[in-house]
């Protein structure tokens, strides 16, 4: 929304319209996003400006020798974010810095770090040139800084904050320049800037729509101290706005010391080139694809507070040199749940995508989705309305990504010229945990783990997957030092980034194994954890053409013990894996619980553990054309198990020696075809008997039904309970689930009525 004003009066002539435009413009109450900005990825046309500076002619060499000298400034503005910076994420590397247009289009991103956050920011940037260039209140002067976070403006996730900062010459805006750190702590109703349990946009925290923190220059104290005060951590807020700061004015002077080189026209040219250079280039590469349409859909098992199962639906088609991404199908967003995401951090997780795993060797340009058009529905859960909340938008987001990653991996197996490597899916979930409380020196906080980071690779046609290497948003991250944190907060990780076994996607070549994590809290008043993602009950990540998928993770936690008191006693106990303890449960009078992976804000008193894994990769091509010896070096390594190397990948060994039998190996995989071959259908039986008309009766199901996407299914909740309904979008009623305590003393009132009616009887009868 822009104004409480939509569209023209009718009727009125040109002179009235103007009139009656201007009246409210002077009189609007509330300016929310623009609806025309948000809703756009295309660059910008050419300015008068870069037309003039472009028709003189621009040396393509010049314009190489300036891309090369803007990605060095832009590498030292990480690096001194990366170095200097208070954020967990800022230390990790999950961060980035770009240079801009006038316009905003995205010229060039540092070569490390995320490019979805840079890959957003031309939203929050039209915003400011639109609405504060001529604001009188506002302005764009030499020195100015924006912040902003809001993603309803143009961001992945409330989380990231980010400074942008105008370069200005001769009274002109030529160019702009932005740093984004993955925060964390942002006030939320939760600590650490990602709330699983919002239920309304006021419980995100704070919501910065774009505004001048930096006047002329000078941070100014006002907005500062509110800042600081909206948050736990109020040193981490001044600490990383001042480090963003410091990166950016770097950057500017770097491209002074450029524009000084090479001329404001030569400058501004380079910078529009660029962008029109990548965007042709994609069109040329999109029409080597073959003509199609490749389908891929994504399920979520989890609101974070309830299990559910809501679709992403994703529909790529190619013609000529037009690709077309369509989101339609995809589940309503759900009014009172974290999870919703605006679609503008889903498309910079397309974007990342295209960047980091379709076209890597492209200079790192938004214009490459410029030509690639996205259909979706408003209101659906990775396209959300204003006032969804959006703590959890990565849920969306992520599957988006993994969406676009399979189905590049299906149009781009067969032409013949590949920029990238085929690749089975990326984990996509931030299998972390997040904390808050007081520490050990009293300062009140709160954050997450860098394990996120730890992200198992997919598989390729020739090549096993990479364990736990990295995210999907950020390929040079680091997983930190678990012994650095520990000086920080009152936290152990008494189990930290150990490879589970059979944690992989088997296939022909596996998927990157995660490792676990296992930790626990001493000597703090308060301390809790949480954690944000979803993948306990349905795989999050699926295999590519026969491959095994990620496994389902849950939640662990053994509540009501000390583990510090009991290792002190007895050290030789310290032998901790999930396995261990959930299976043979060592420690007497402990509550052992398994949960989805949606916890909430708990409160952890000394020694209770919390216990998670990292996930897997997906597996690439069929379990039985993996190389035997590779599977019994898995099994002697302890990444896989006997039984899976037997029941899986078929092949036979001597389990004391680790030498395999071949001939053994060759009857155990005929076994299994022929078993396969007894087991199949003709597809035509296999639908019949497998598609239902609908999804079954107990299932919360959100999204469309079959490949039918005009309609969608959703269960909503009135006063009669629970009821499925089936409807377009804009025909769907508003969705909200129960509060999960209503429910459970619902629960606990009809068990009363029960015994109290059973108790009359008995009383009626013996009377």
């Amino acid at each position: 929304m822009t104004a409480i004003h939509e569209s023209p009066v009718s009727g009125l002539t040109a002179q009235e319209q103007s009139w009656v435009d201007q009246f409210m413009d002077e009189t609007t109450l509330f300016l929310g996003p623009d609806r025309e900005i948000m809703r756009s990825h295309h660059i910008a046309p050419r300015s008068v400006l870069e037309e003039e500076y472009i028709a003189k002619g621009v040396d393509p060499l010049q314009i190489d020798r300036i891309r090369k000298r803007l990605a060095g400034a832009l590498d030292e503005g990480y690096e001194m974010c990366e170095a200097m910076g208070a954020a967990p994420g800022a230390k990790w590397g999950d961060l980035t810095t770009a240079v801009y247009t006038a316009a905003g289009d995205v010229t060039y991103l540092s070569c490390h770090g995320v490019i979805a956050f840079s890959a957003i920011l031309h939203h929050p940037i039209r915003y400011i040139m639109k609405y504060w260039k001529d604001e009188p209140t506002v302005g764009i002067h030499p020195g100015d800084g924006f912040i902003h976070n809001d993603a309803r403006y143009g961001n992945v996730h409330n989380t990231d904050q980010s400074m942008i900062m105008p370069v200005i010459r001769d009274g002109e805006i030529i160019a702009w320049v932005a740093a984004t750190i993955h925060e964390g702590e942002n006030g939320a109703c939760e600590p650490g800037g990602m709330p699983s349990g919002s239920e309304t946009p006021f419980d995100d925290g704070l919501r910065m729509s774009p505004f001048k923190i930096v006047e002329r220059g000078e941070l100014r104290r006002d907005l500062l101290t509110f800042l600081q005060h909206s948050v736990r951590d109020p040193k981490l807020q001044l600490a990383d706005l001042k480090v963003k700061i410091g990166a950016v004015q770097r950057i500017m002077e770097r491209i002074d010391l450029l524009i000084d080189e090479v001329g404001v026209e030569t400058f501004v040219a380079a910078l529009r080139v660029t962008v029109e250079d990548v965007e042709e280039e994609v069109r040329r590469r999109i029409s080597e694809l073959p003509d199609g349409t490749v389908s891929f859909n994504q399920f979520m098992d989890s609101t974070l507070k309830e299990n559910i199962l809501i679709k992403l639906a994703c529909k790529v088609t190619v013609k000529g040199d037009k690709m077309t991404v369509d989101l339609r199908g995809t589940g309503p967003e759900i009014l009172n749940r974290a999870i919703n995401s605006p679609l503008c951090s889903v498309k910079s997780m397309f974007m990342q995508a295209i960047l980091a795993f379709w076209w890597p060797d492209l200079p790192r340009c938004t214009s490459a989705m410029s030509p690639i058009e996205i259909i979706s529905d408003e209101h659906t859960w990775a396209d959300a309305g204003y006032d969804a909340p959006m703590g959890q938008s990565l849920q969306a987001s992520f599957r988006g990504f993994s969406a676009l990653q399979s189905s590049w991996a299906k149009l781009q197996f067969a032409n013949p010229e590949k920029f990238s490597n085929v690749i089975a899916p990326w984990f996509n979930q931030i299998n972390t945990f997040l904390w808050g409380g007081v520490t050990q020196h009293g300062d009140q906080v709160g954050n997450l783990c860098a394990d996120l980071n730890g992200m198992p690779g997919g598989a390729k046609p020739f090549l096993d997957g990479e364990d736990a290497v990295s995210p999907l948003f950020c390929a040079m991250a680091d997983t930190a030092e678990q012994e650095v944190m520990e000086e920080e907060v009152p936290f152990m990780q008494l189990v930290s980034k150990r490879l589970v076994r059979d944690n992989m996607g088997f296939g022909k070549h596996t998927g990157g194994m995660g490792y676990e994590m296992i930790v626990a809290s001493e000597g703090t008043p308060l301390w809790g954890f949480m954690t944000v993602t979803s993948g306990a009950k349905f795989s999050s990540v699926y295999g590519m053409f026969g491959g095994y998928g990620c496994g389902t993770y849950p939640l662990a936690r053994v509540k009501g013990i000390n583990v510090y008191d009991v290792l002190r006693e007895d050290p030789s106990r310290f032998d901790l894996s999930i396995e261990k303890v959930m299976n043979e449960q060592p420690f007497e009078g402990g509550q052992y619980m398994t949960d989805h992976m949606g916890l909430q804000f708990d409160v952890a008193k000394d020694g209770e553990l919390y216990m998670m894994s990292q996930g897997a990769g997906g597996g690439y091509g069929d379990v039985l054309e993996r190389d035997p010896l590779a599977v019994v070096k898995d099994v002697e390594l302890k990444r896989i198990s006997e039984k899976v190397a037997r029941d899986i990948f078929a092949v036979a060994f001597d389990p004391d020696t680790f030498i395999l039998d071949a001939e053994g190996t060759k009857e155990l995989r005929a076994q299994a075809r022929q078993d396969r071959l007894r087991r199949g259908k003709p597809y035509a039986e296999f639908i019949e008997e497998f598609v239902t008309a609908e999804p079954a009766e107990d299932l919360l199901y959100y999204g469309s039904w079959g490949d039918a996407t005009e309609e969608l299914t959703a269960t909503v909740f009135g006063i009669d309970g629970p009821q499925r309904v089936t409807a377009p979008i804009a025909e769907m009623p508003i969705v909200m689930l129960p509060d999960r305590r209503d429910l459970k003393v619902a629960q606990l009132e009809a068990r009363v009525r029960e015994l109290e009616d059973k108790h009359g009887e008995d009383v009626h009868r013996k009377s």
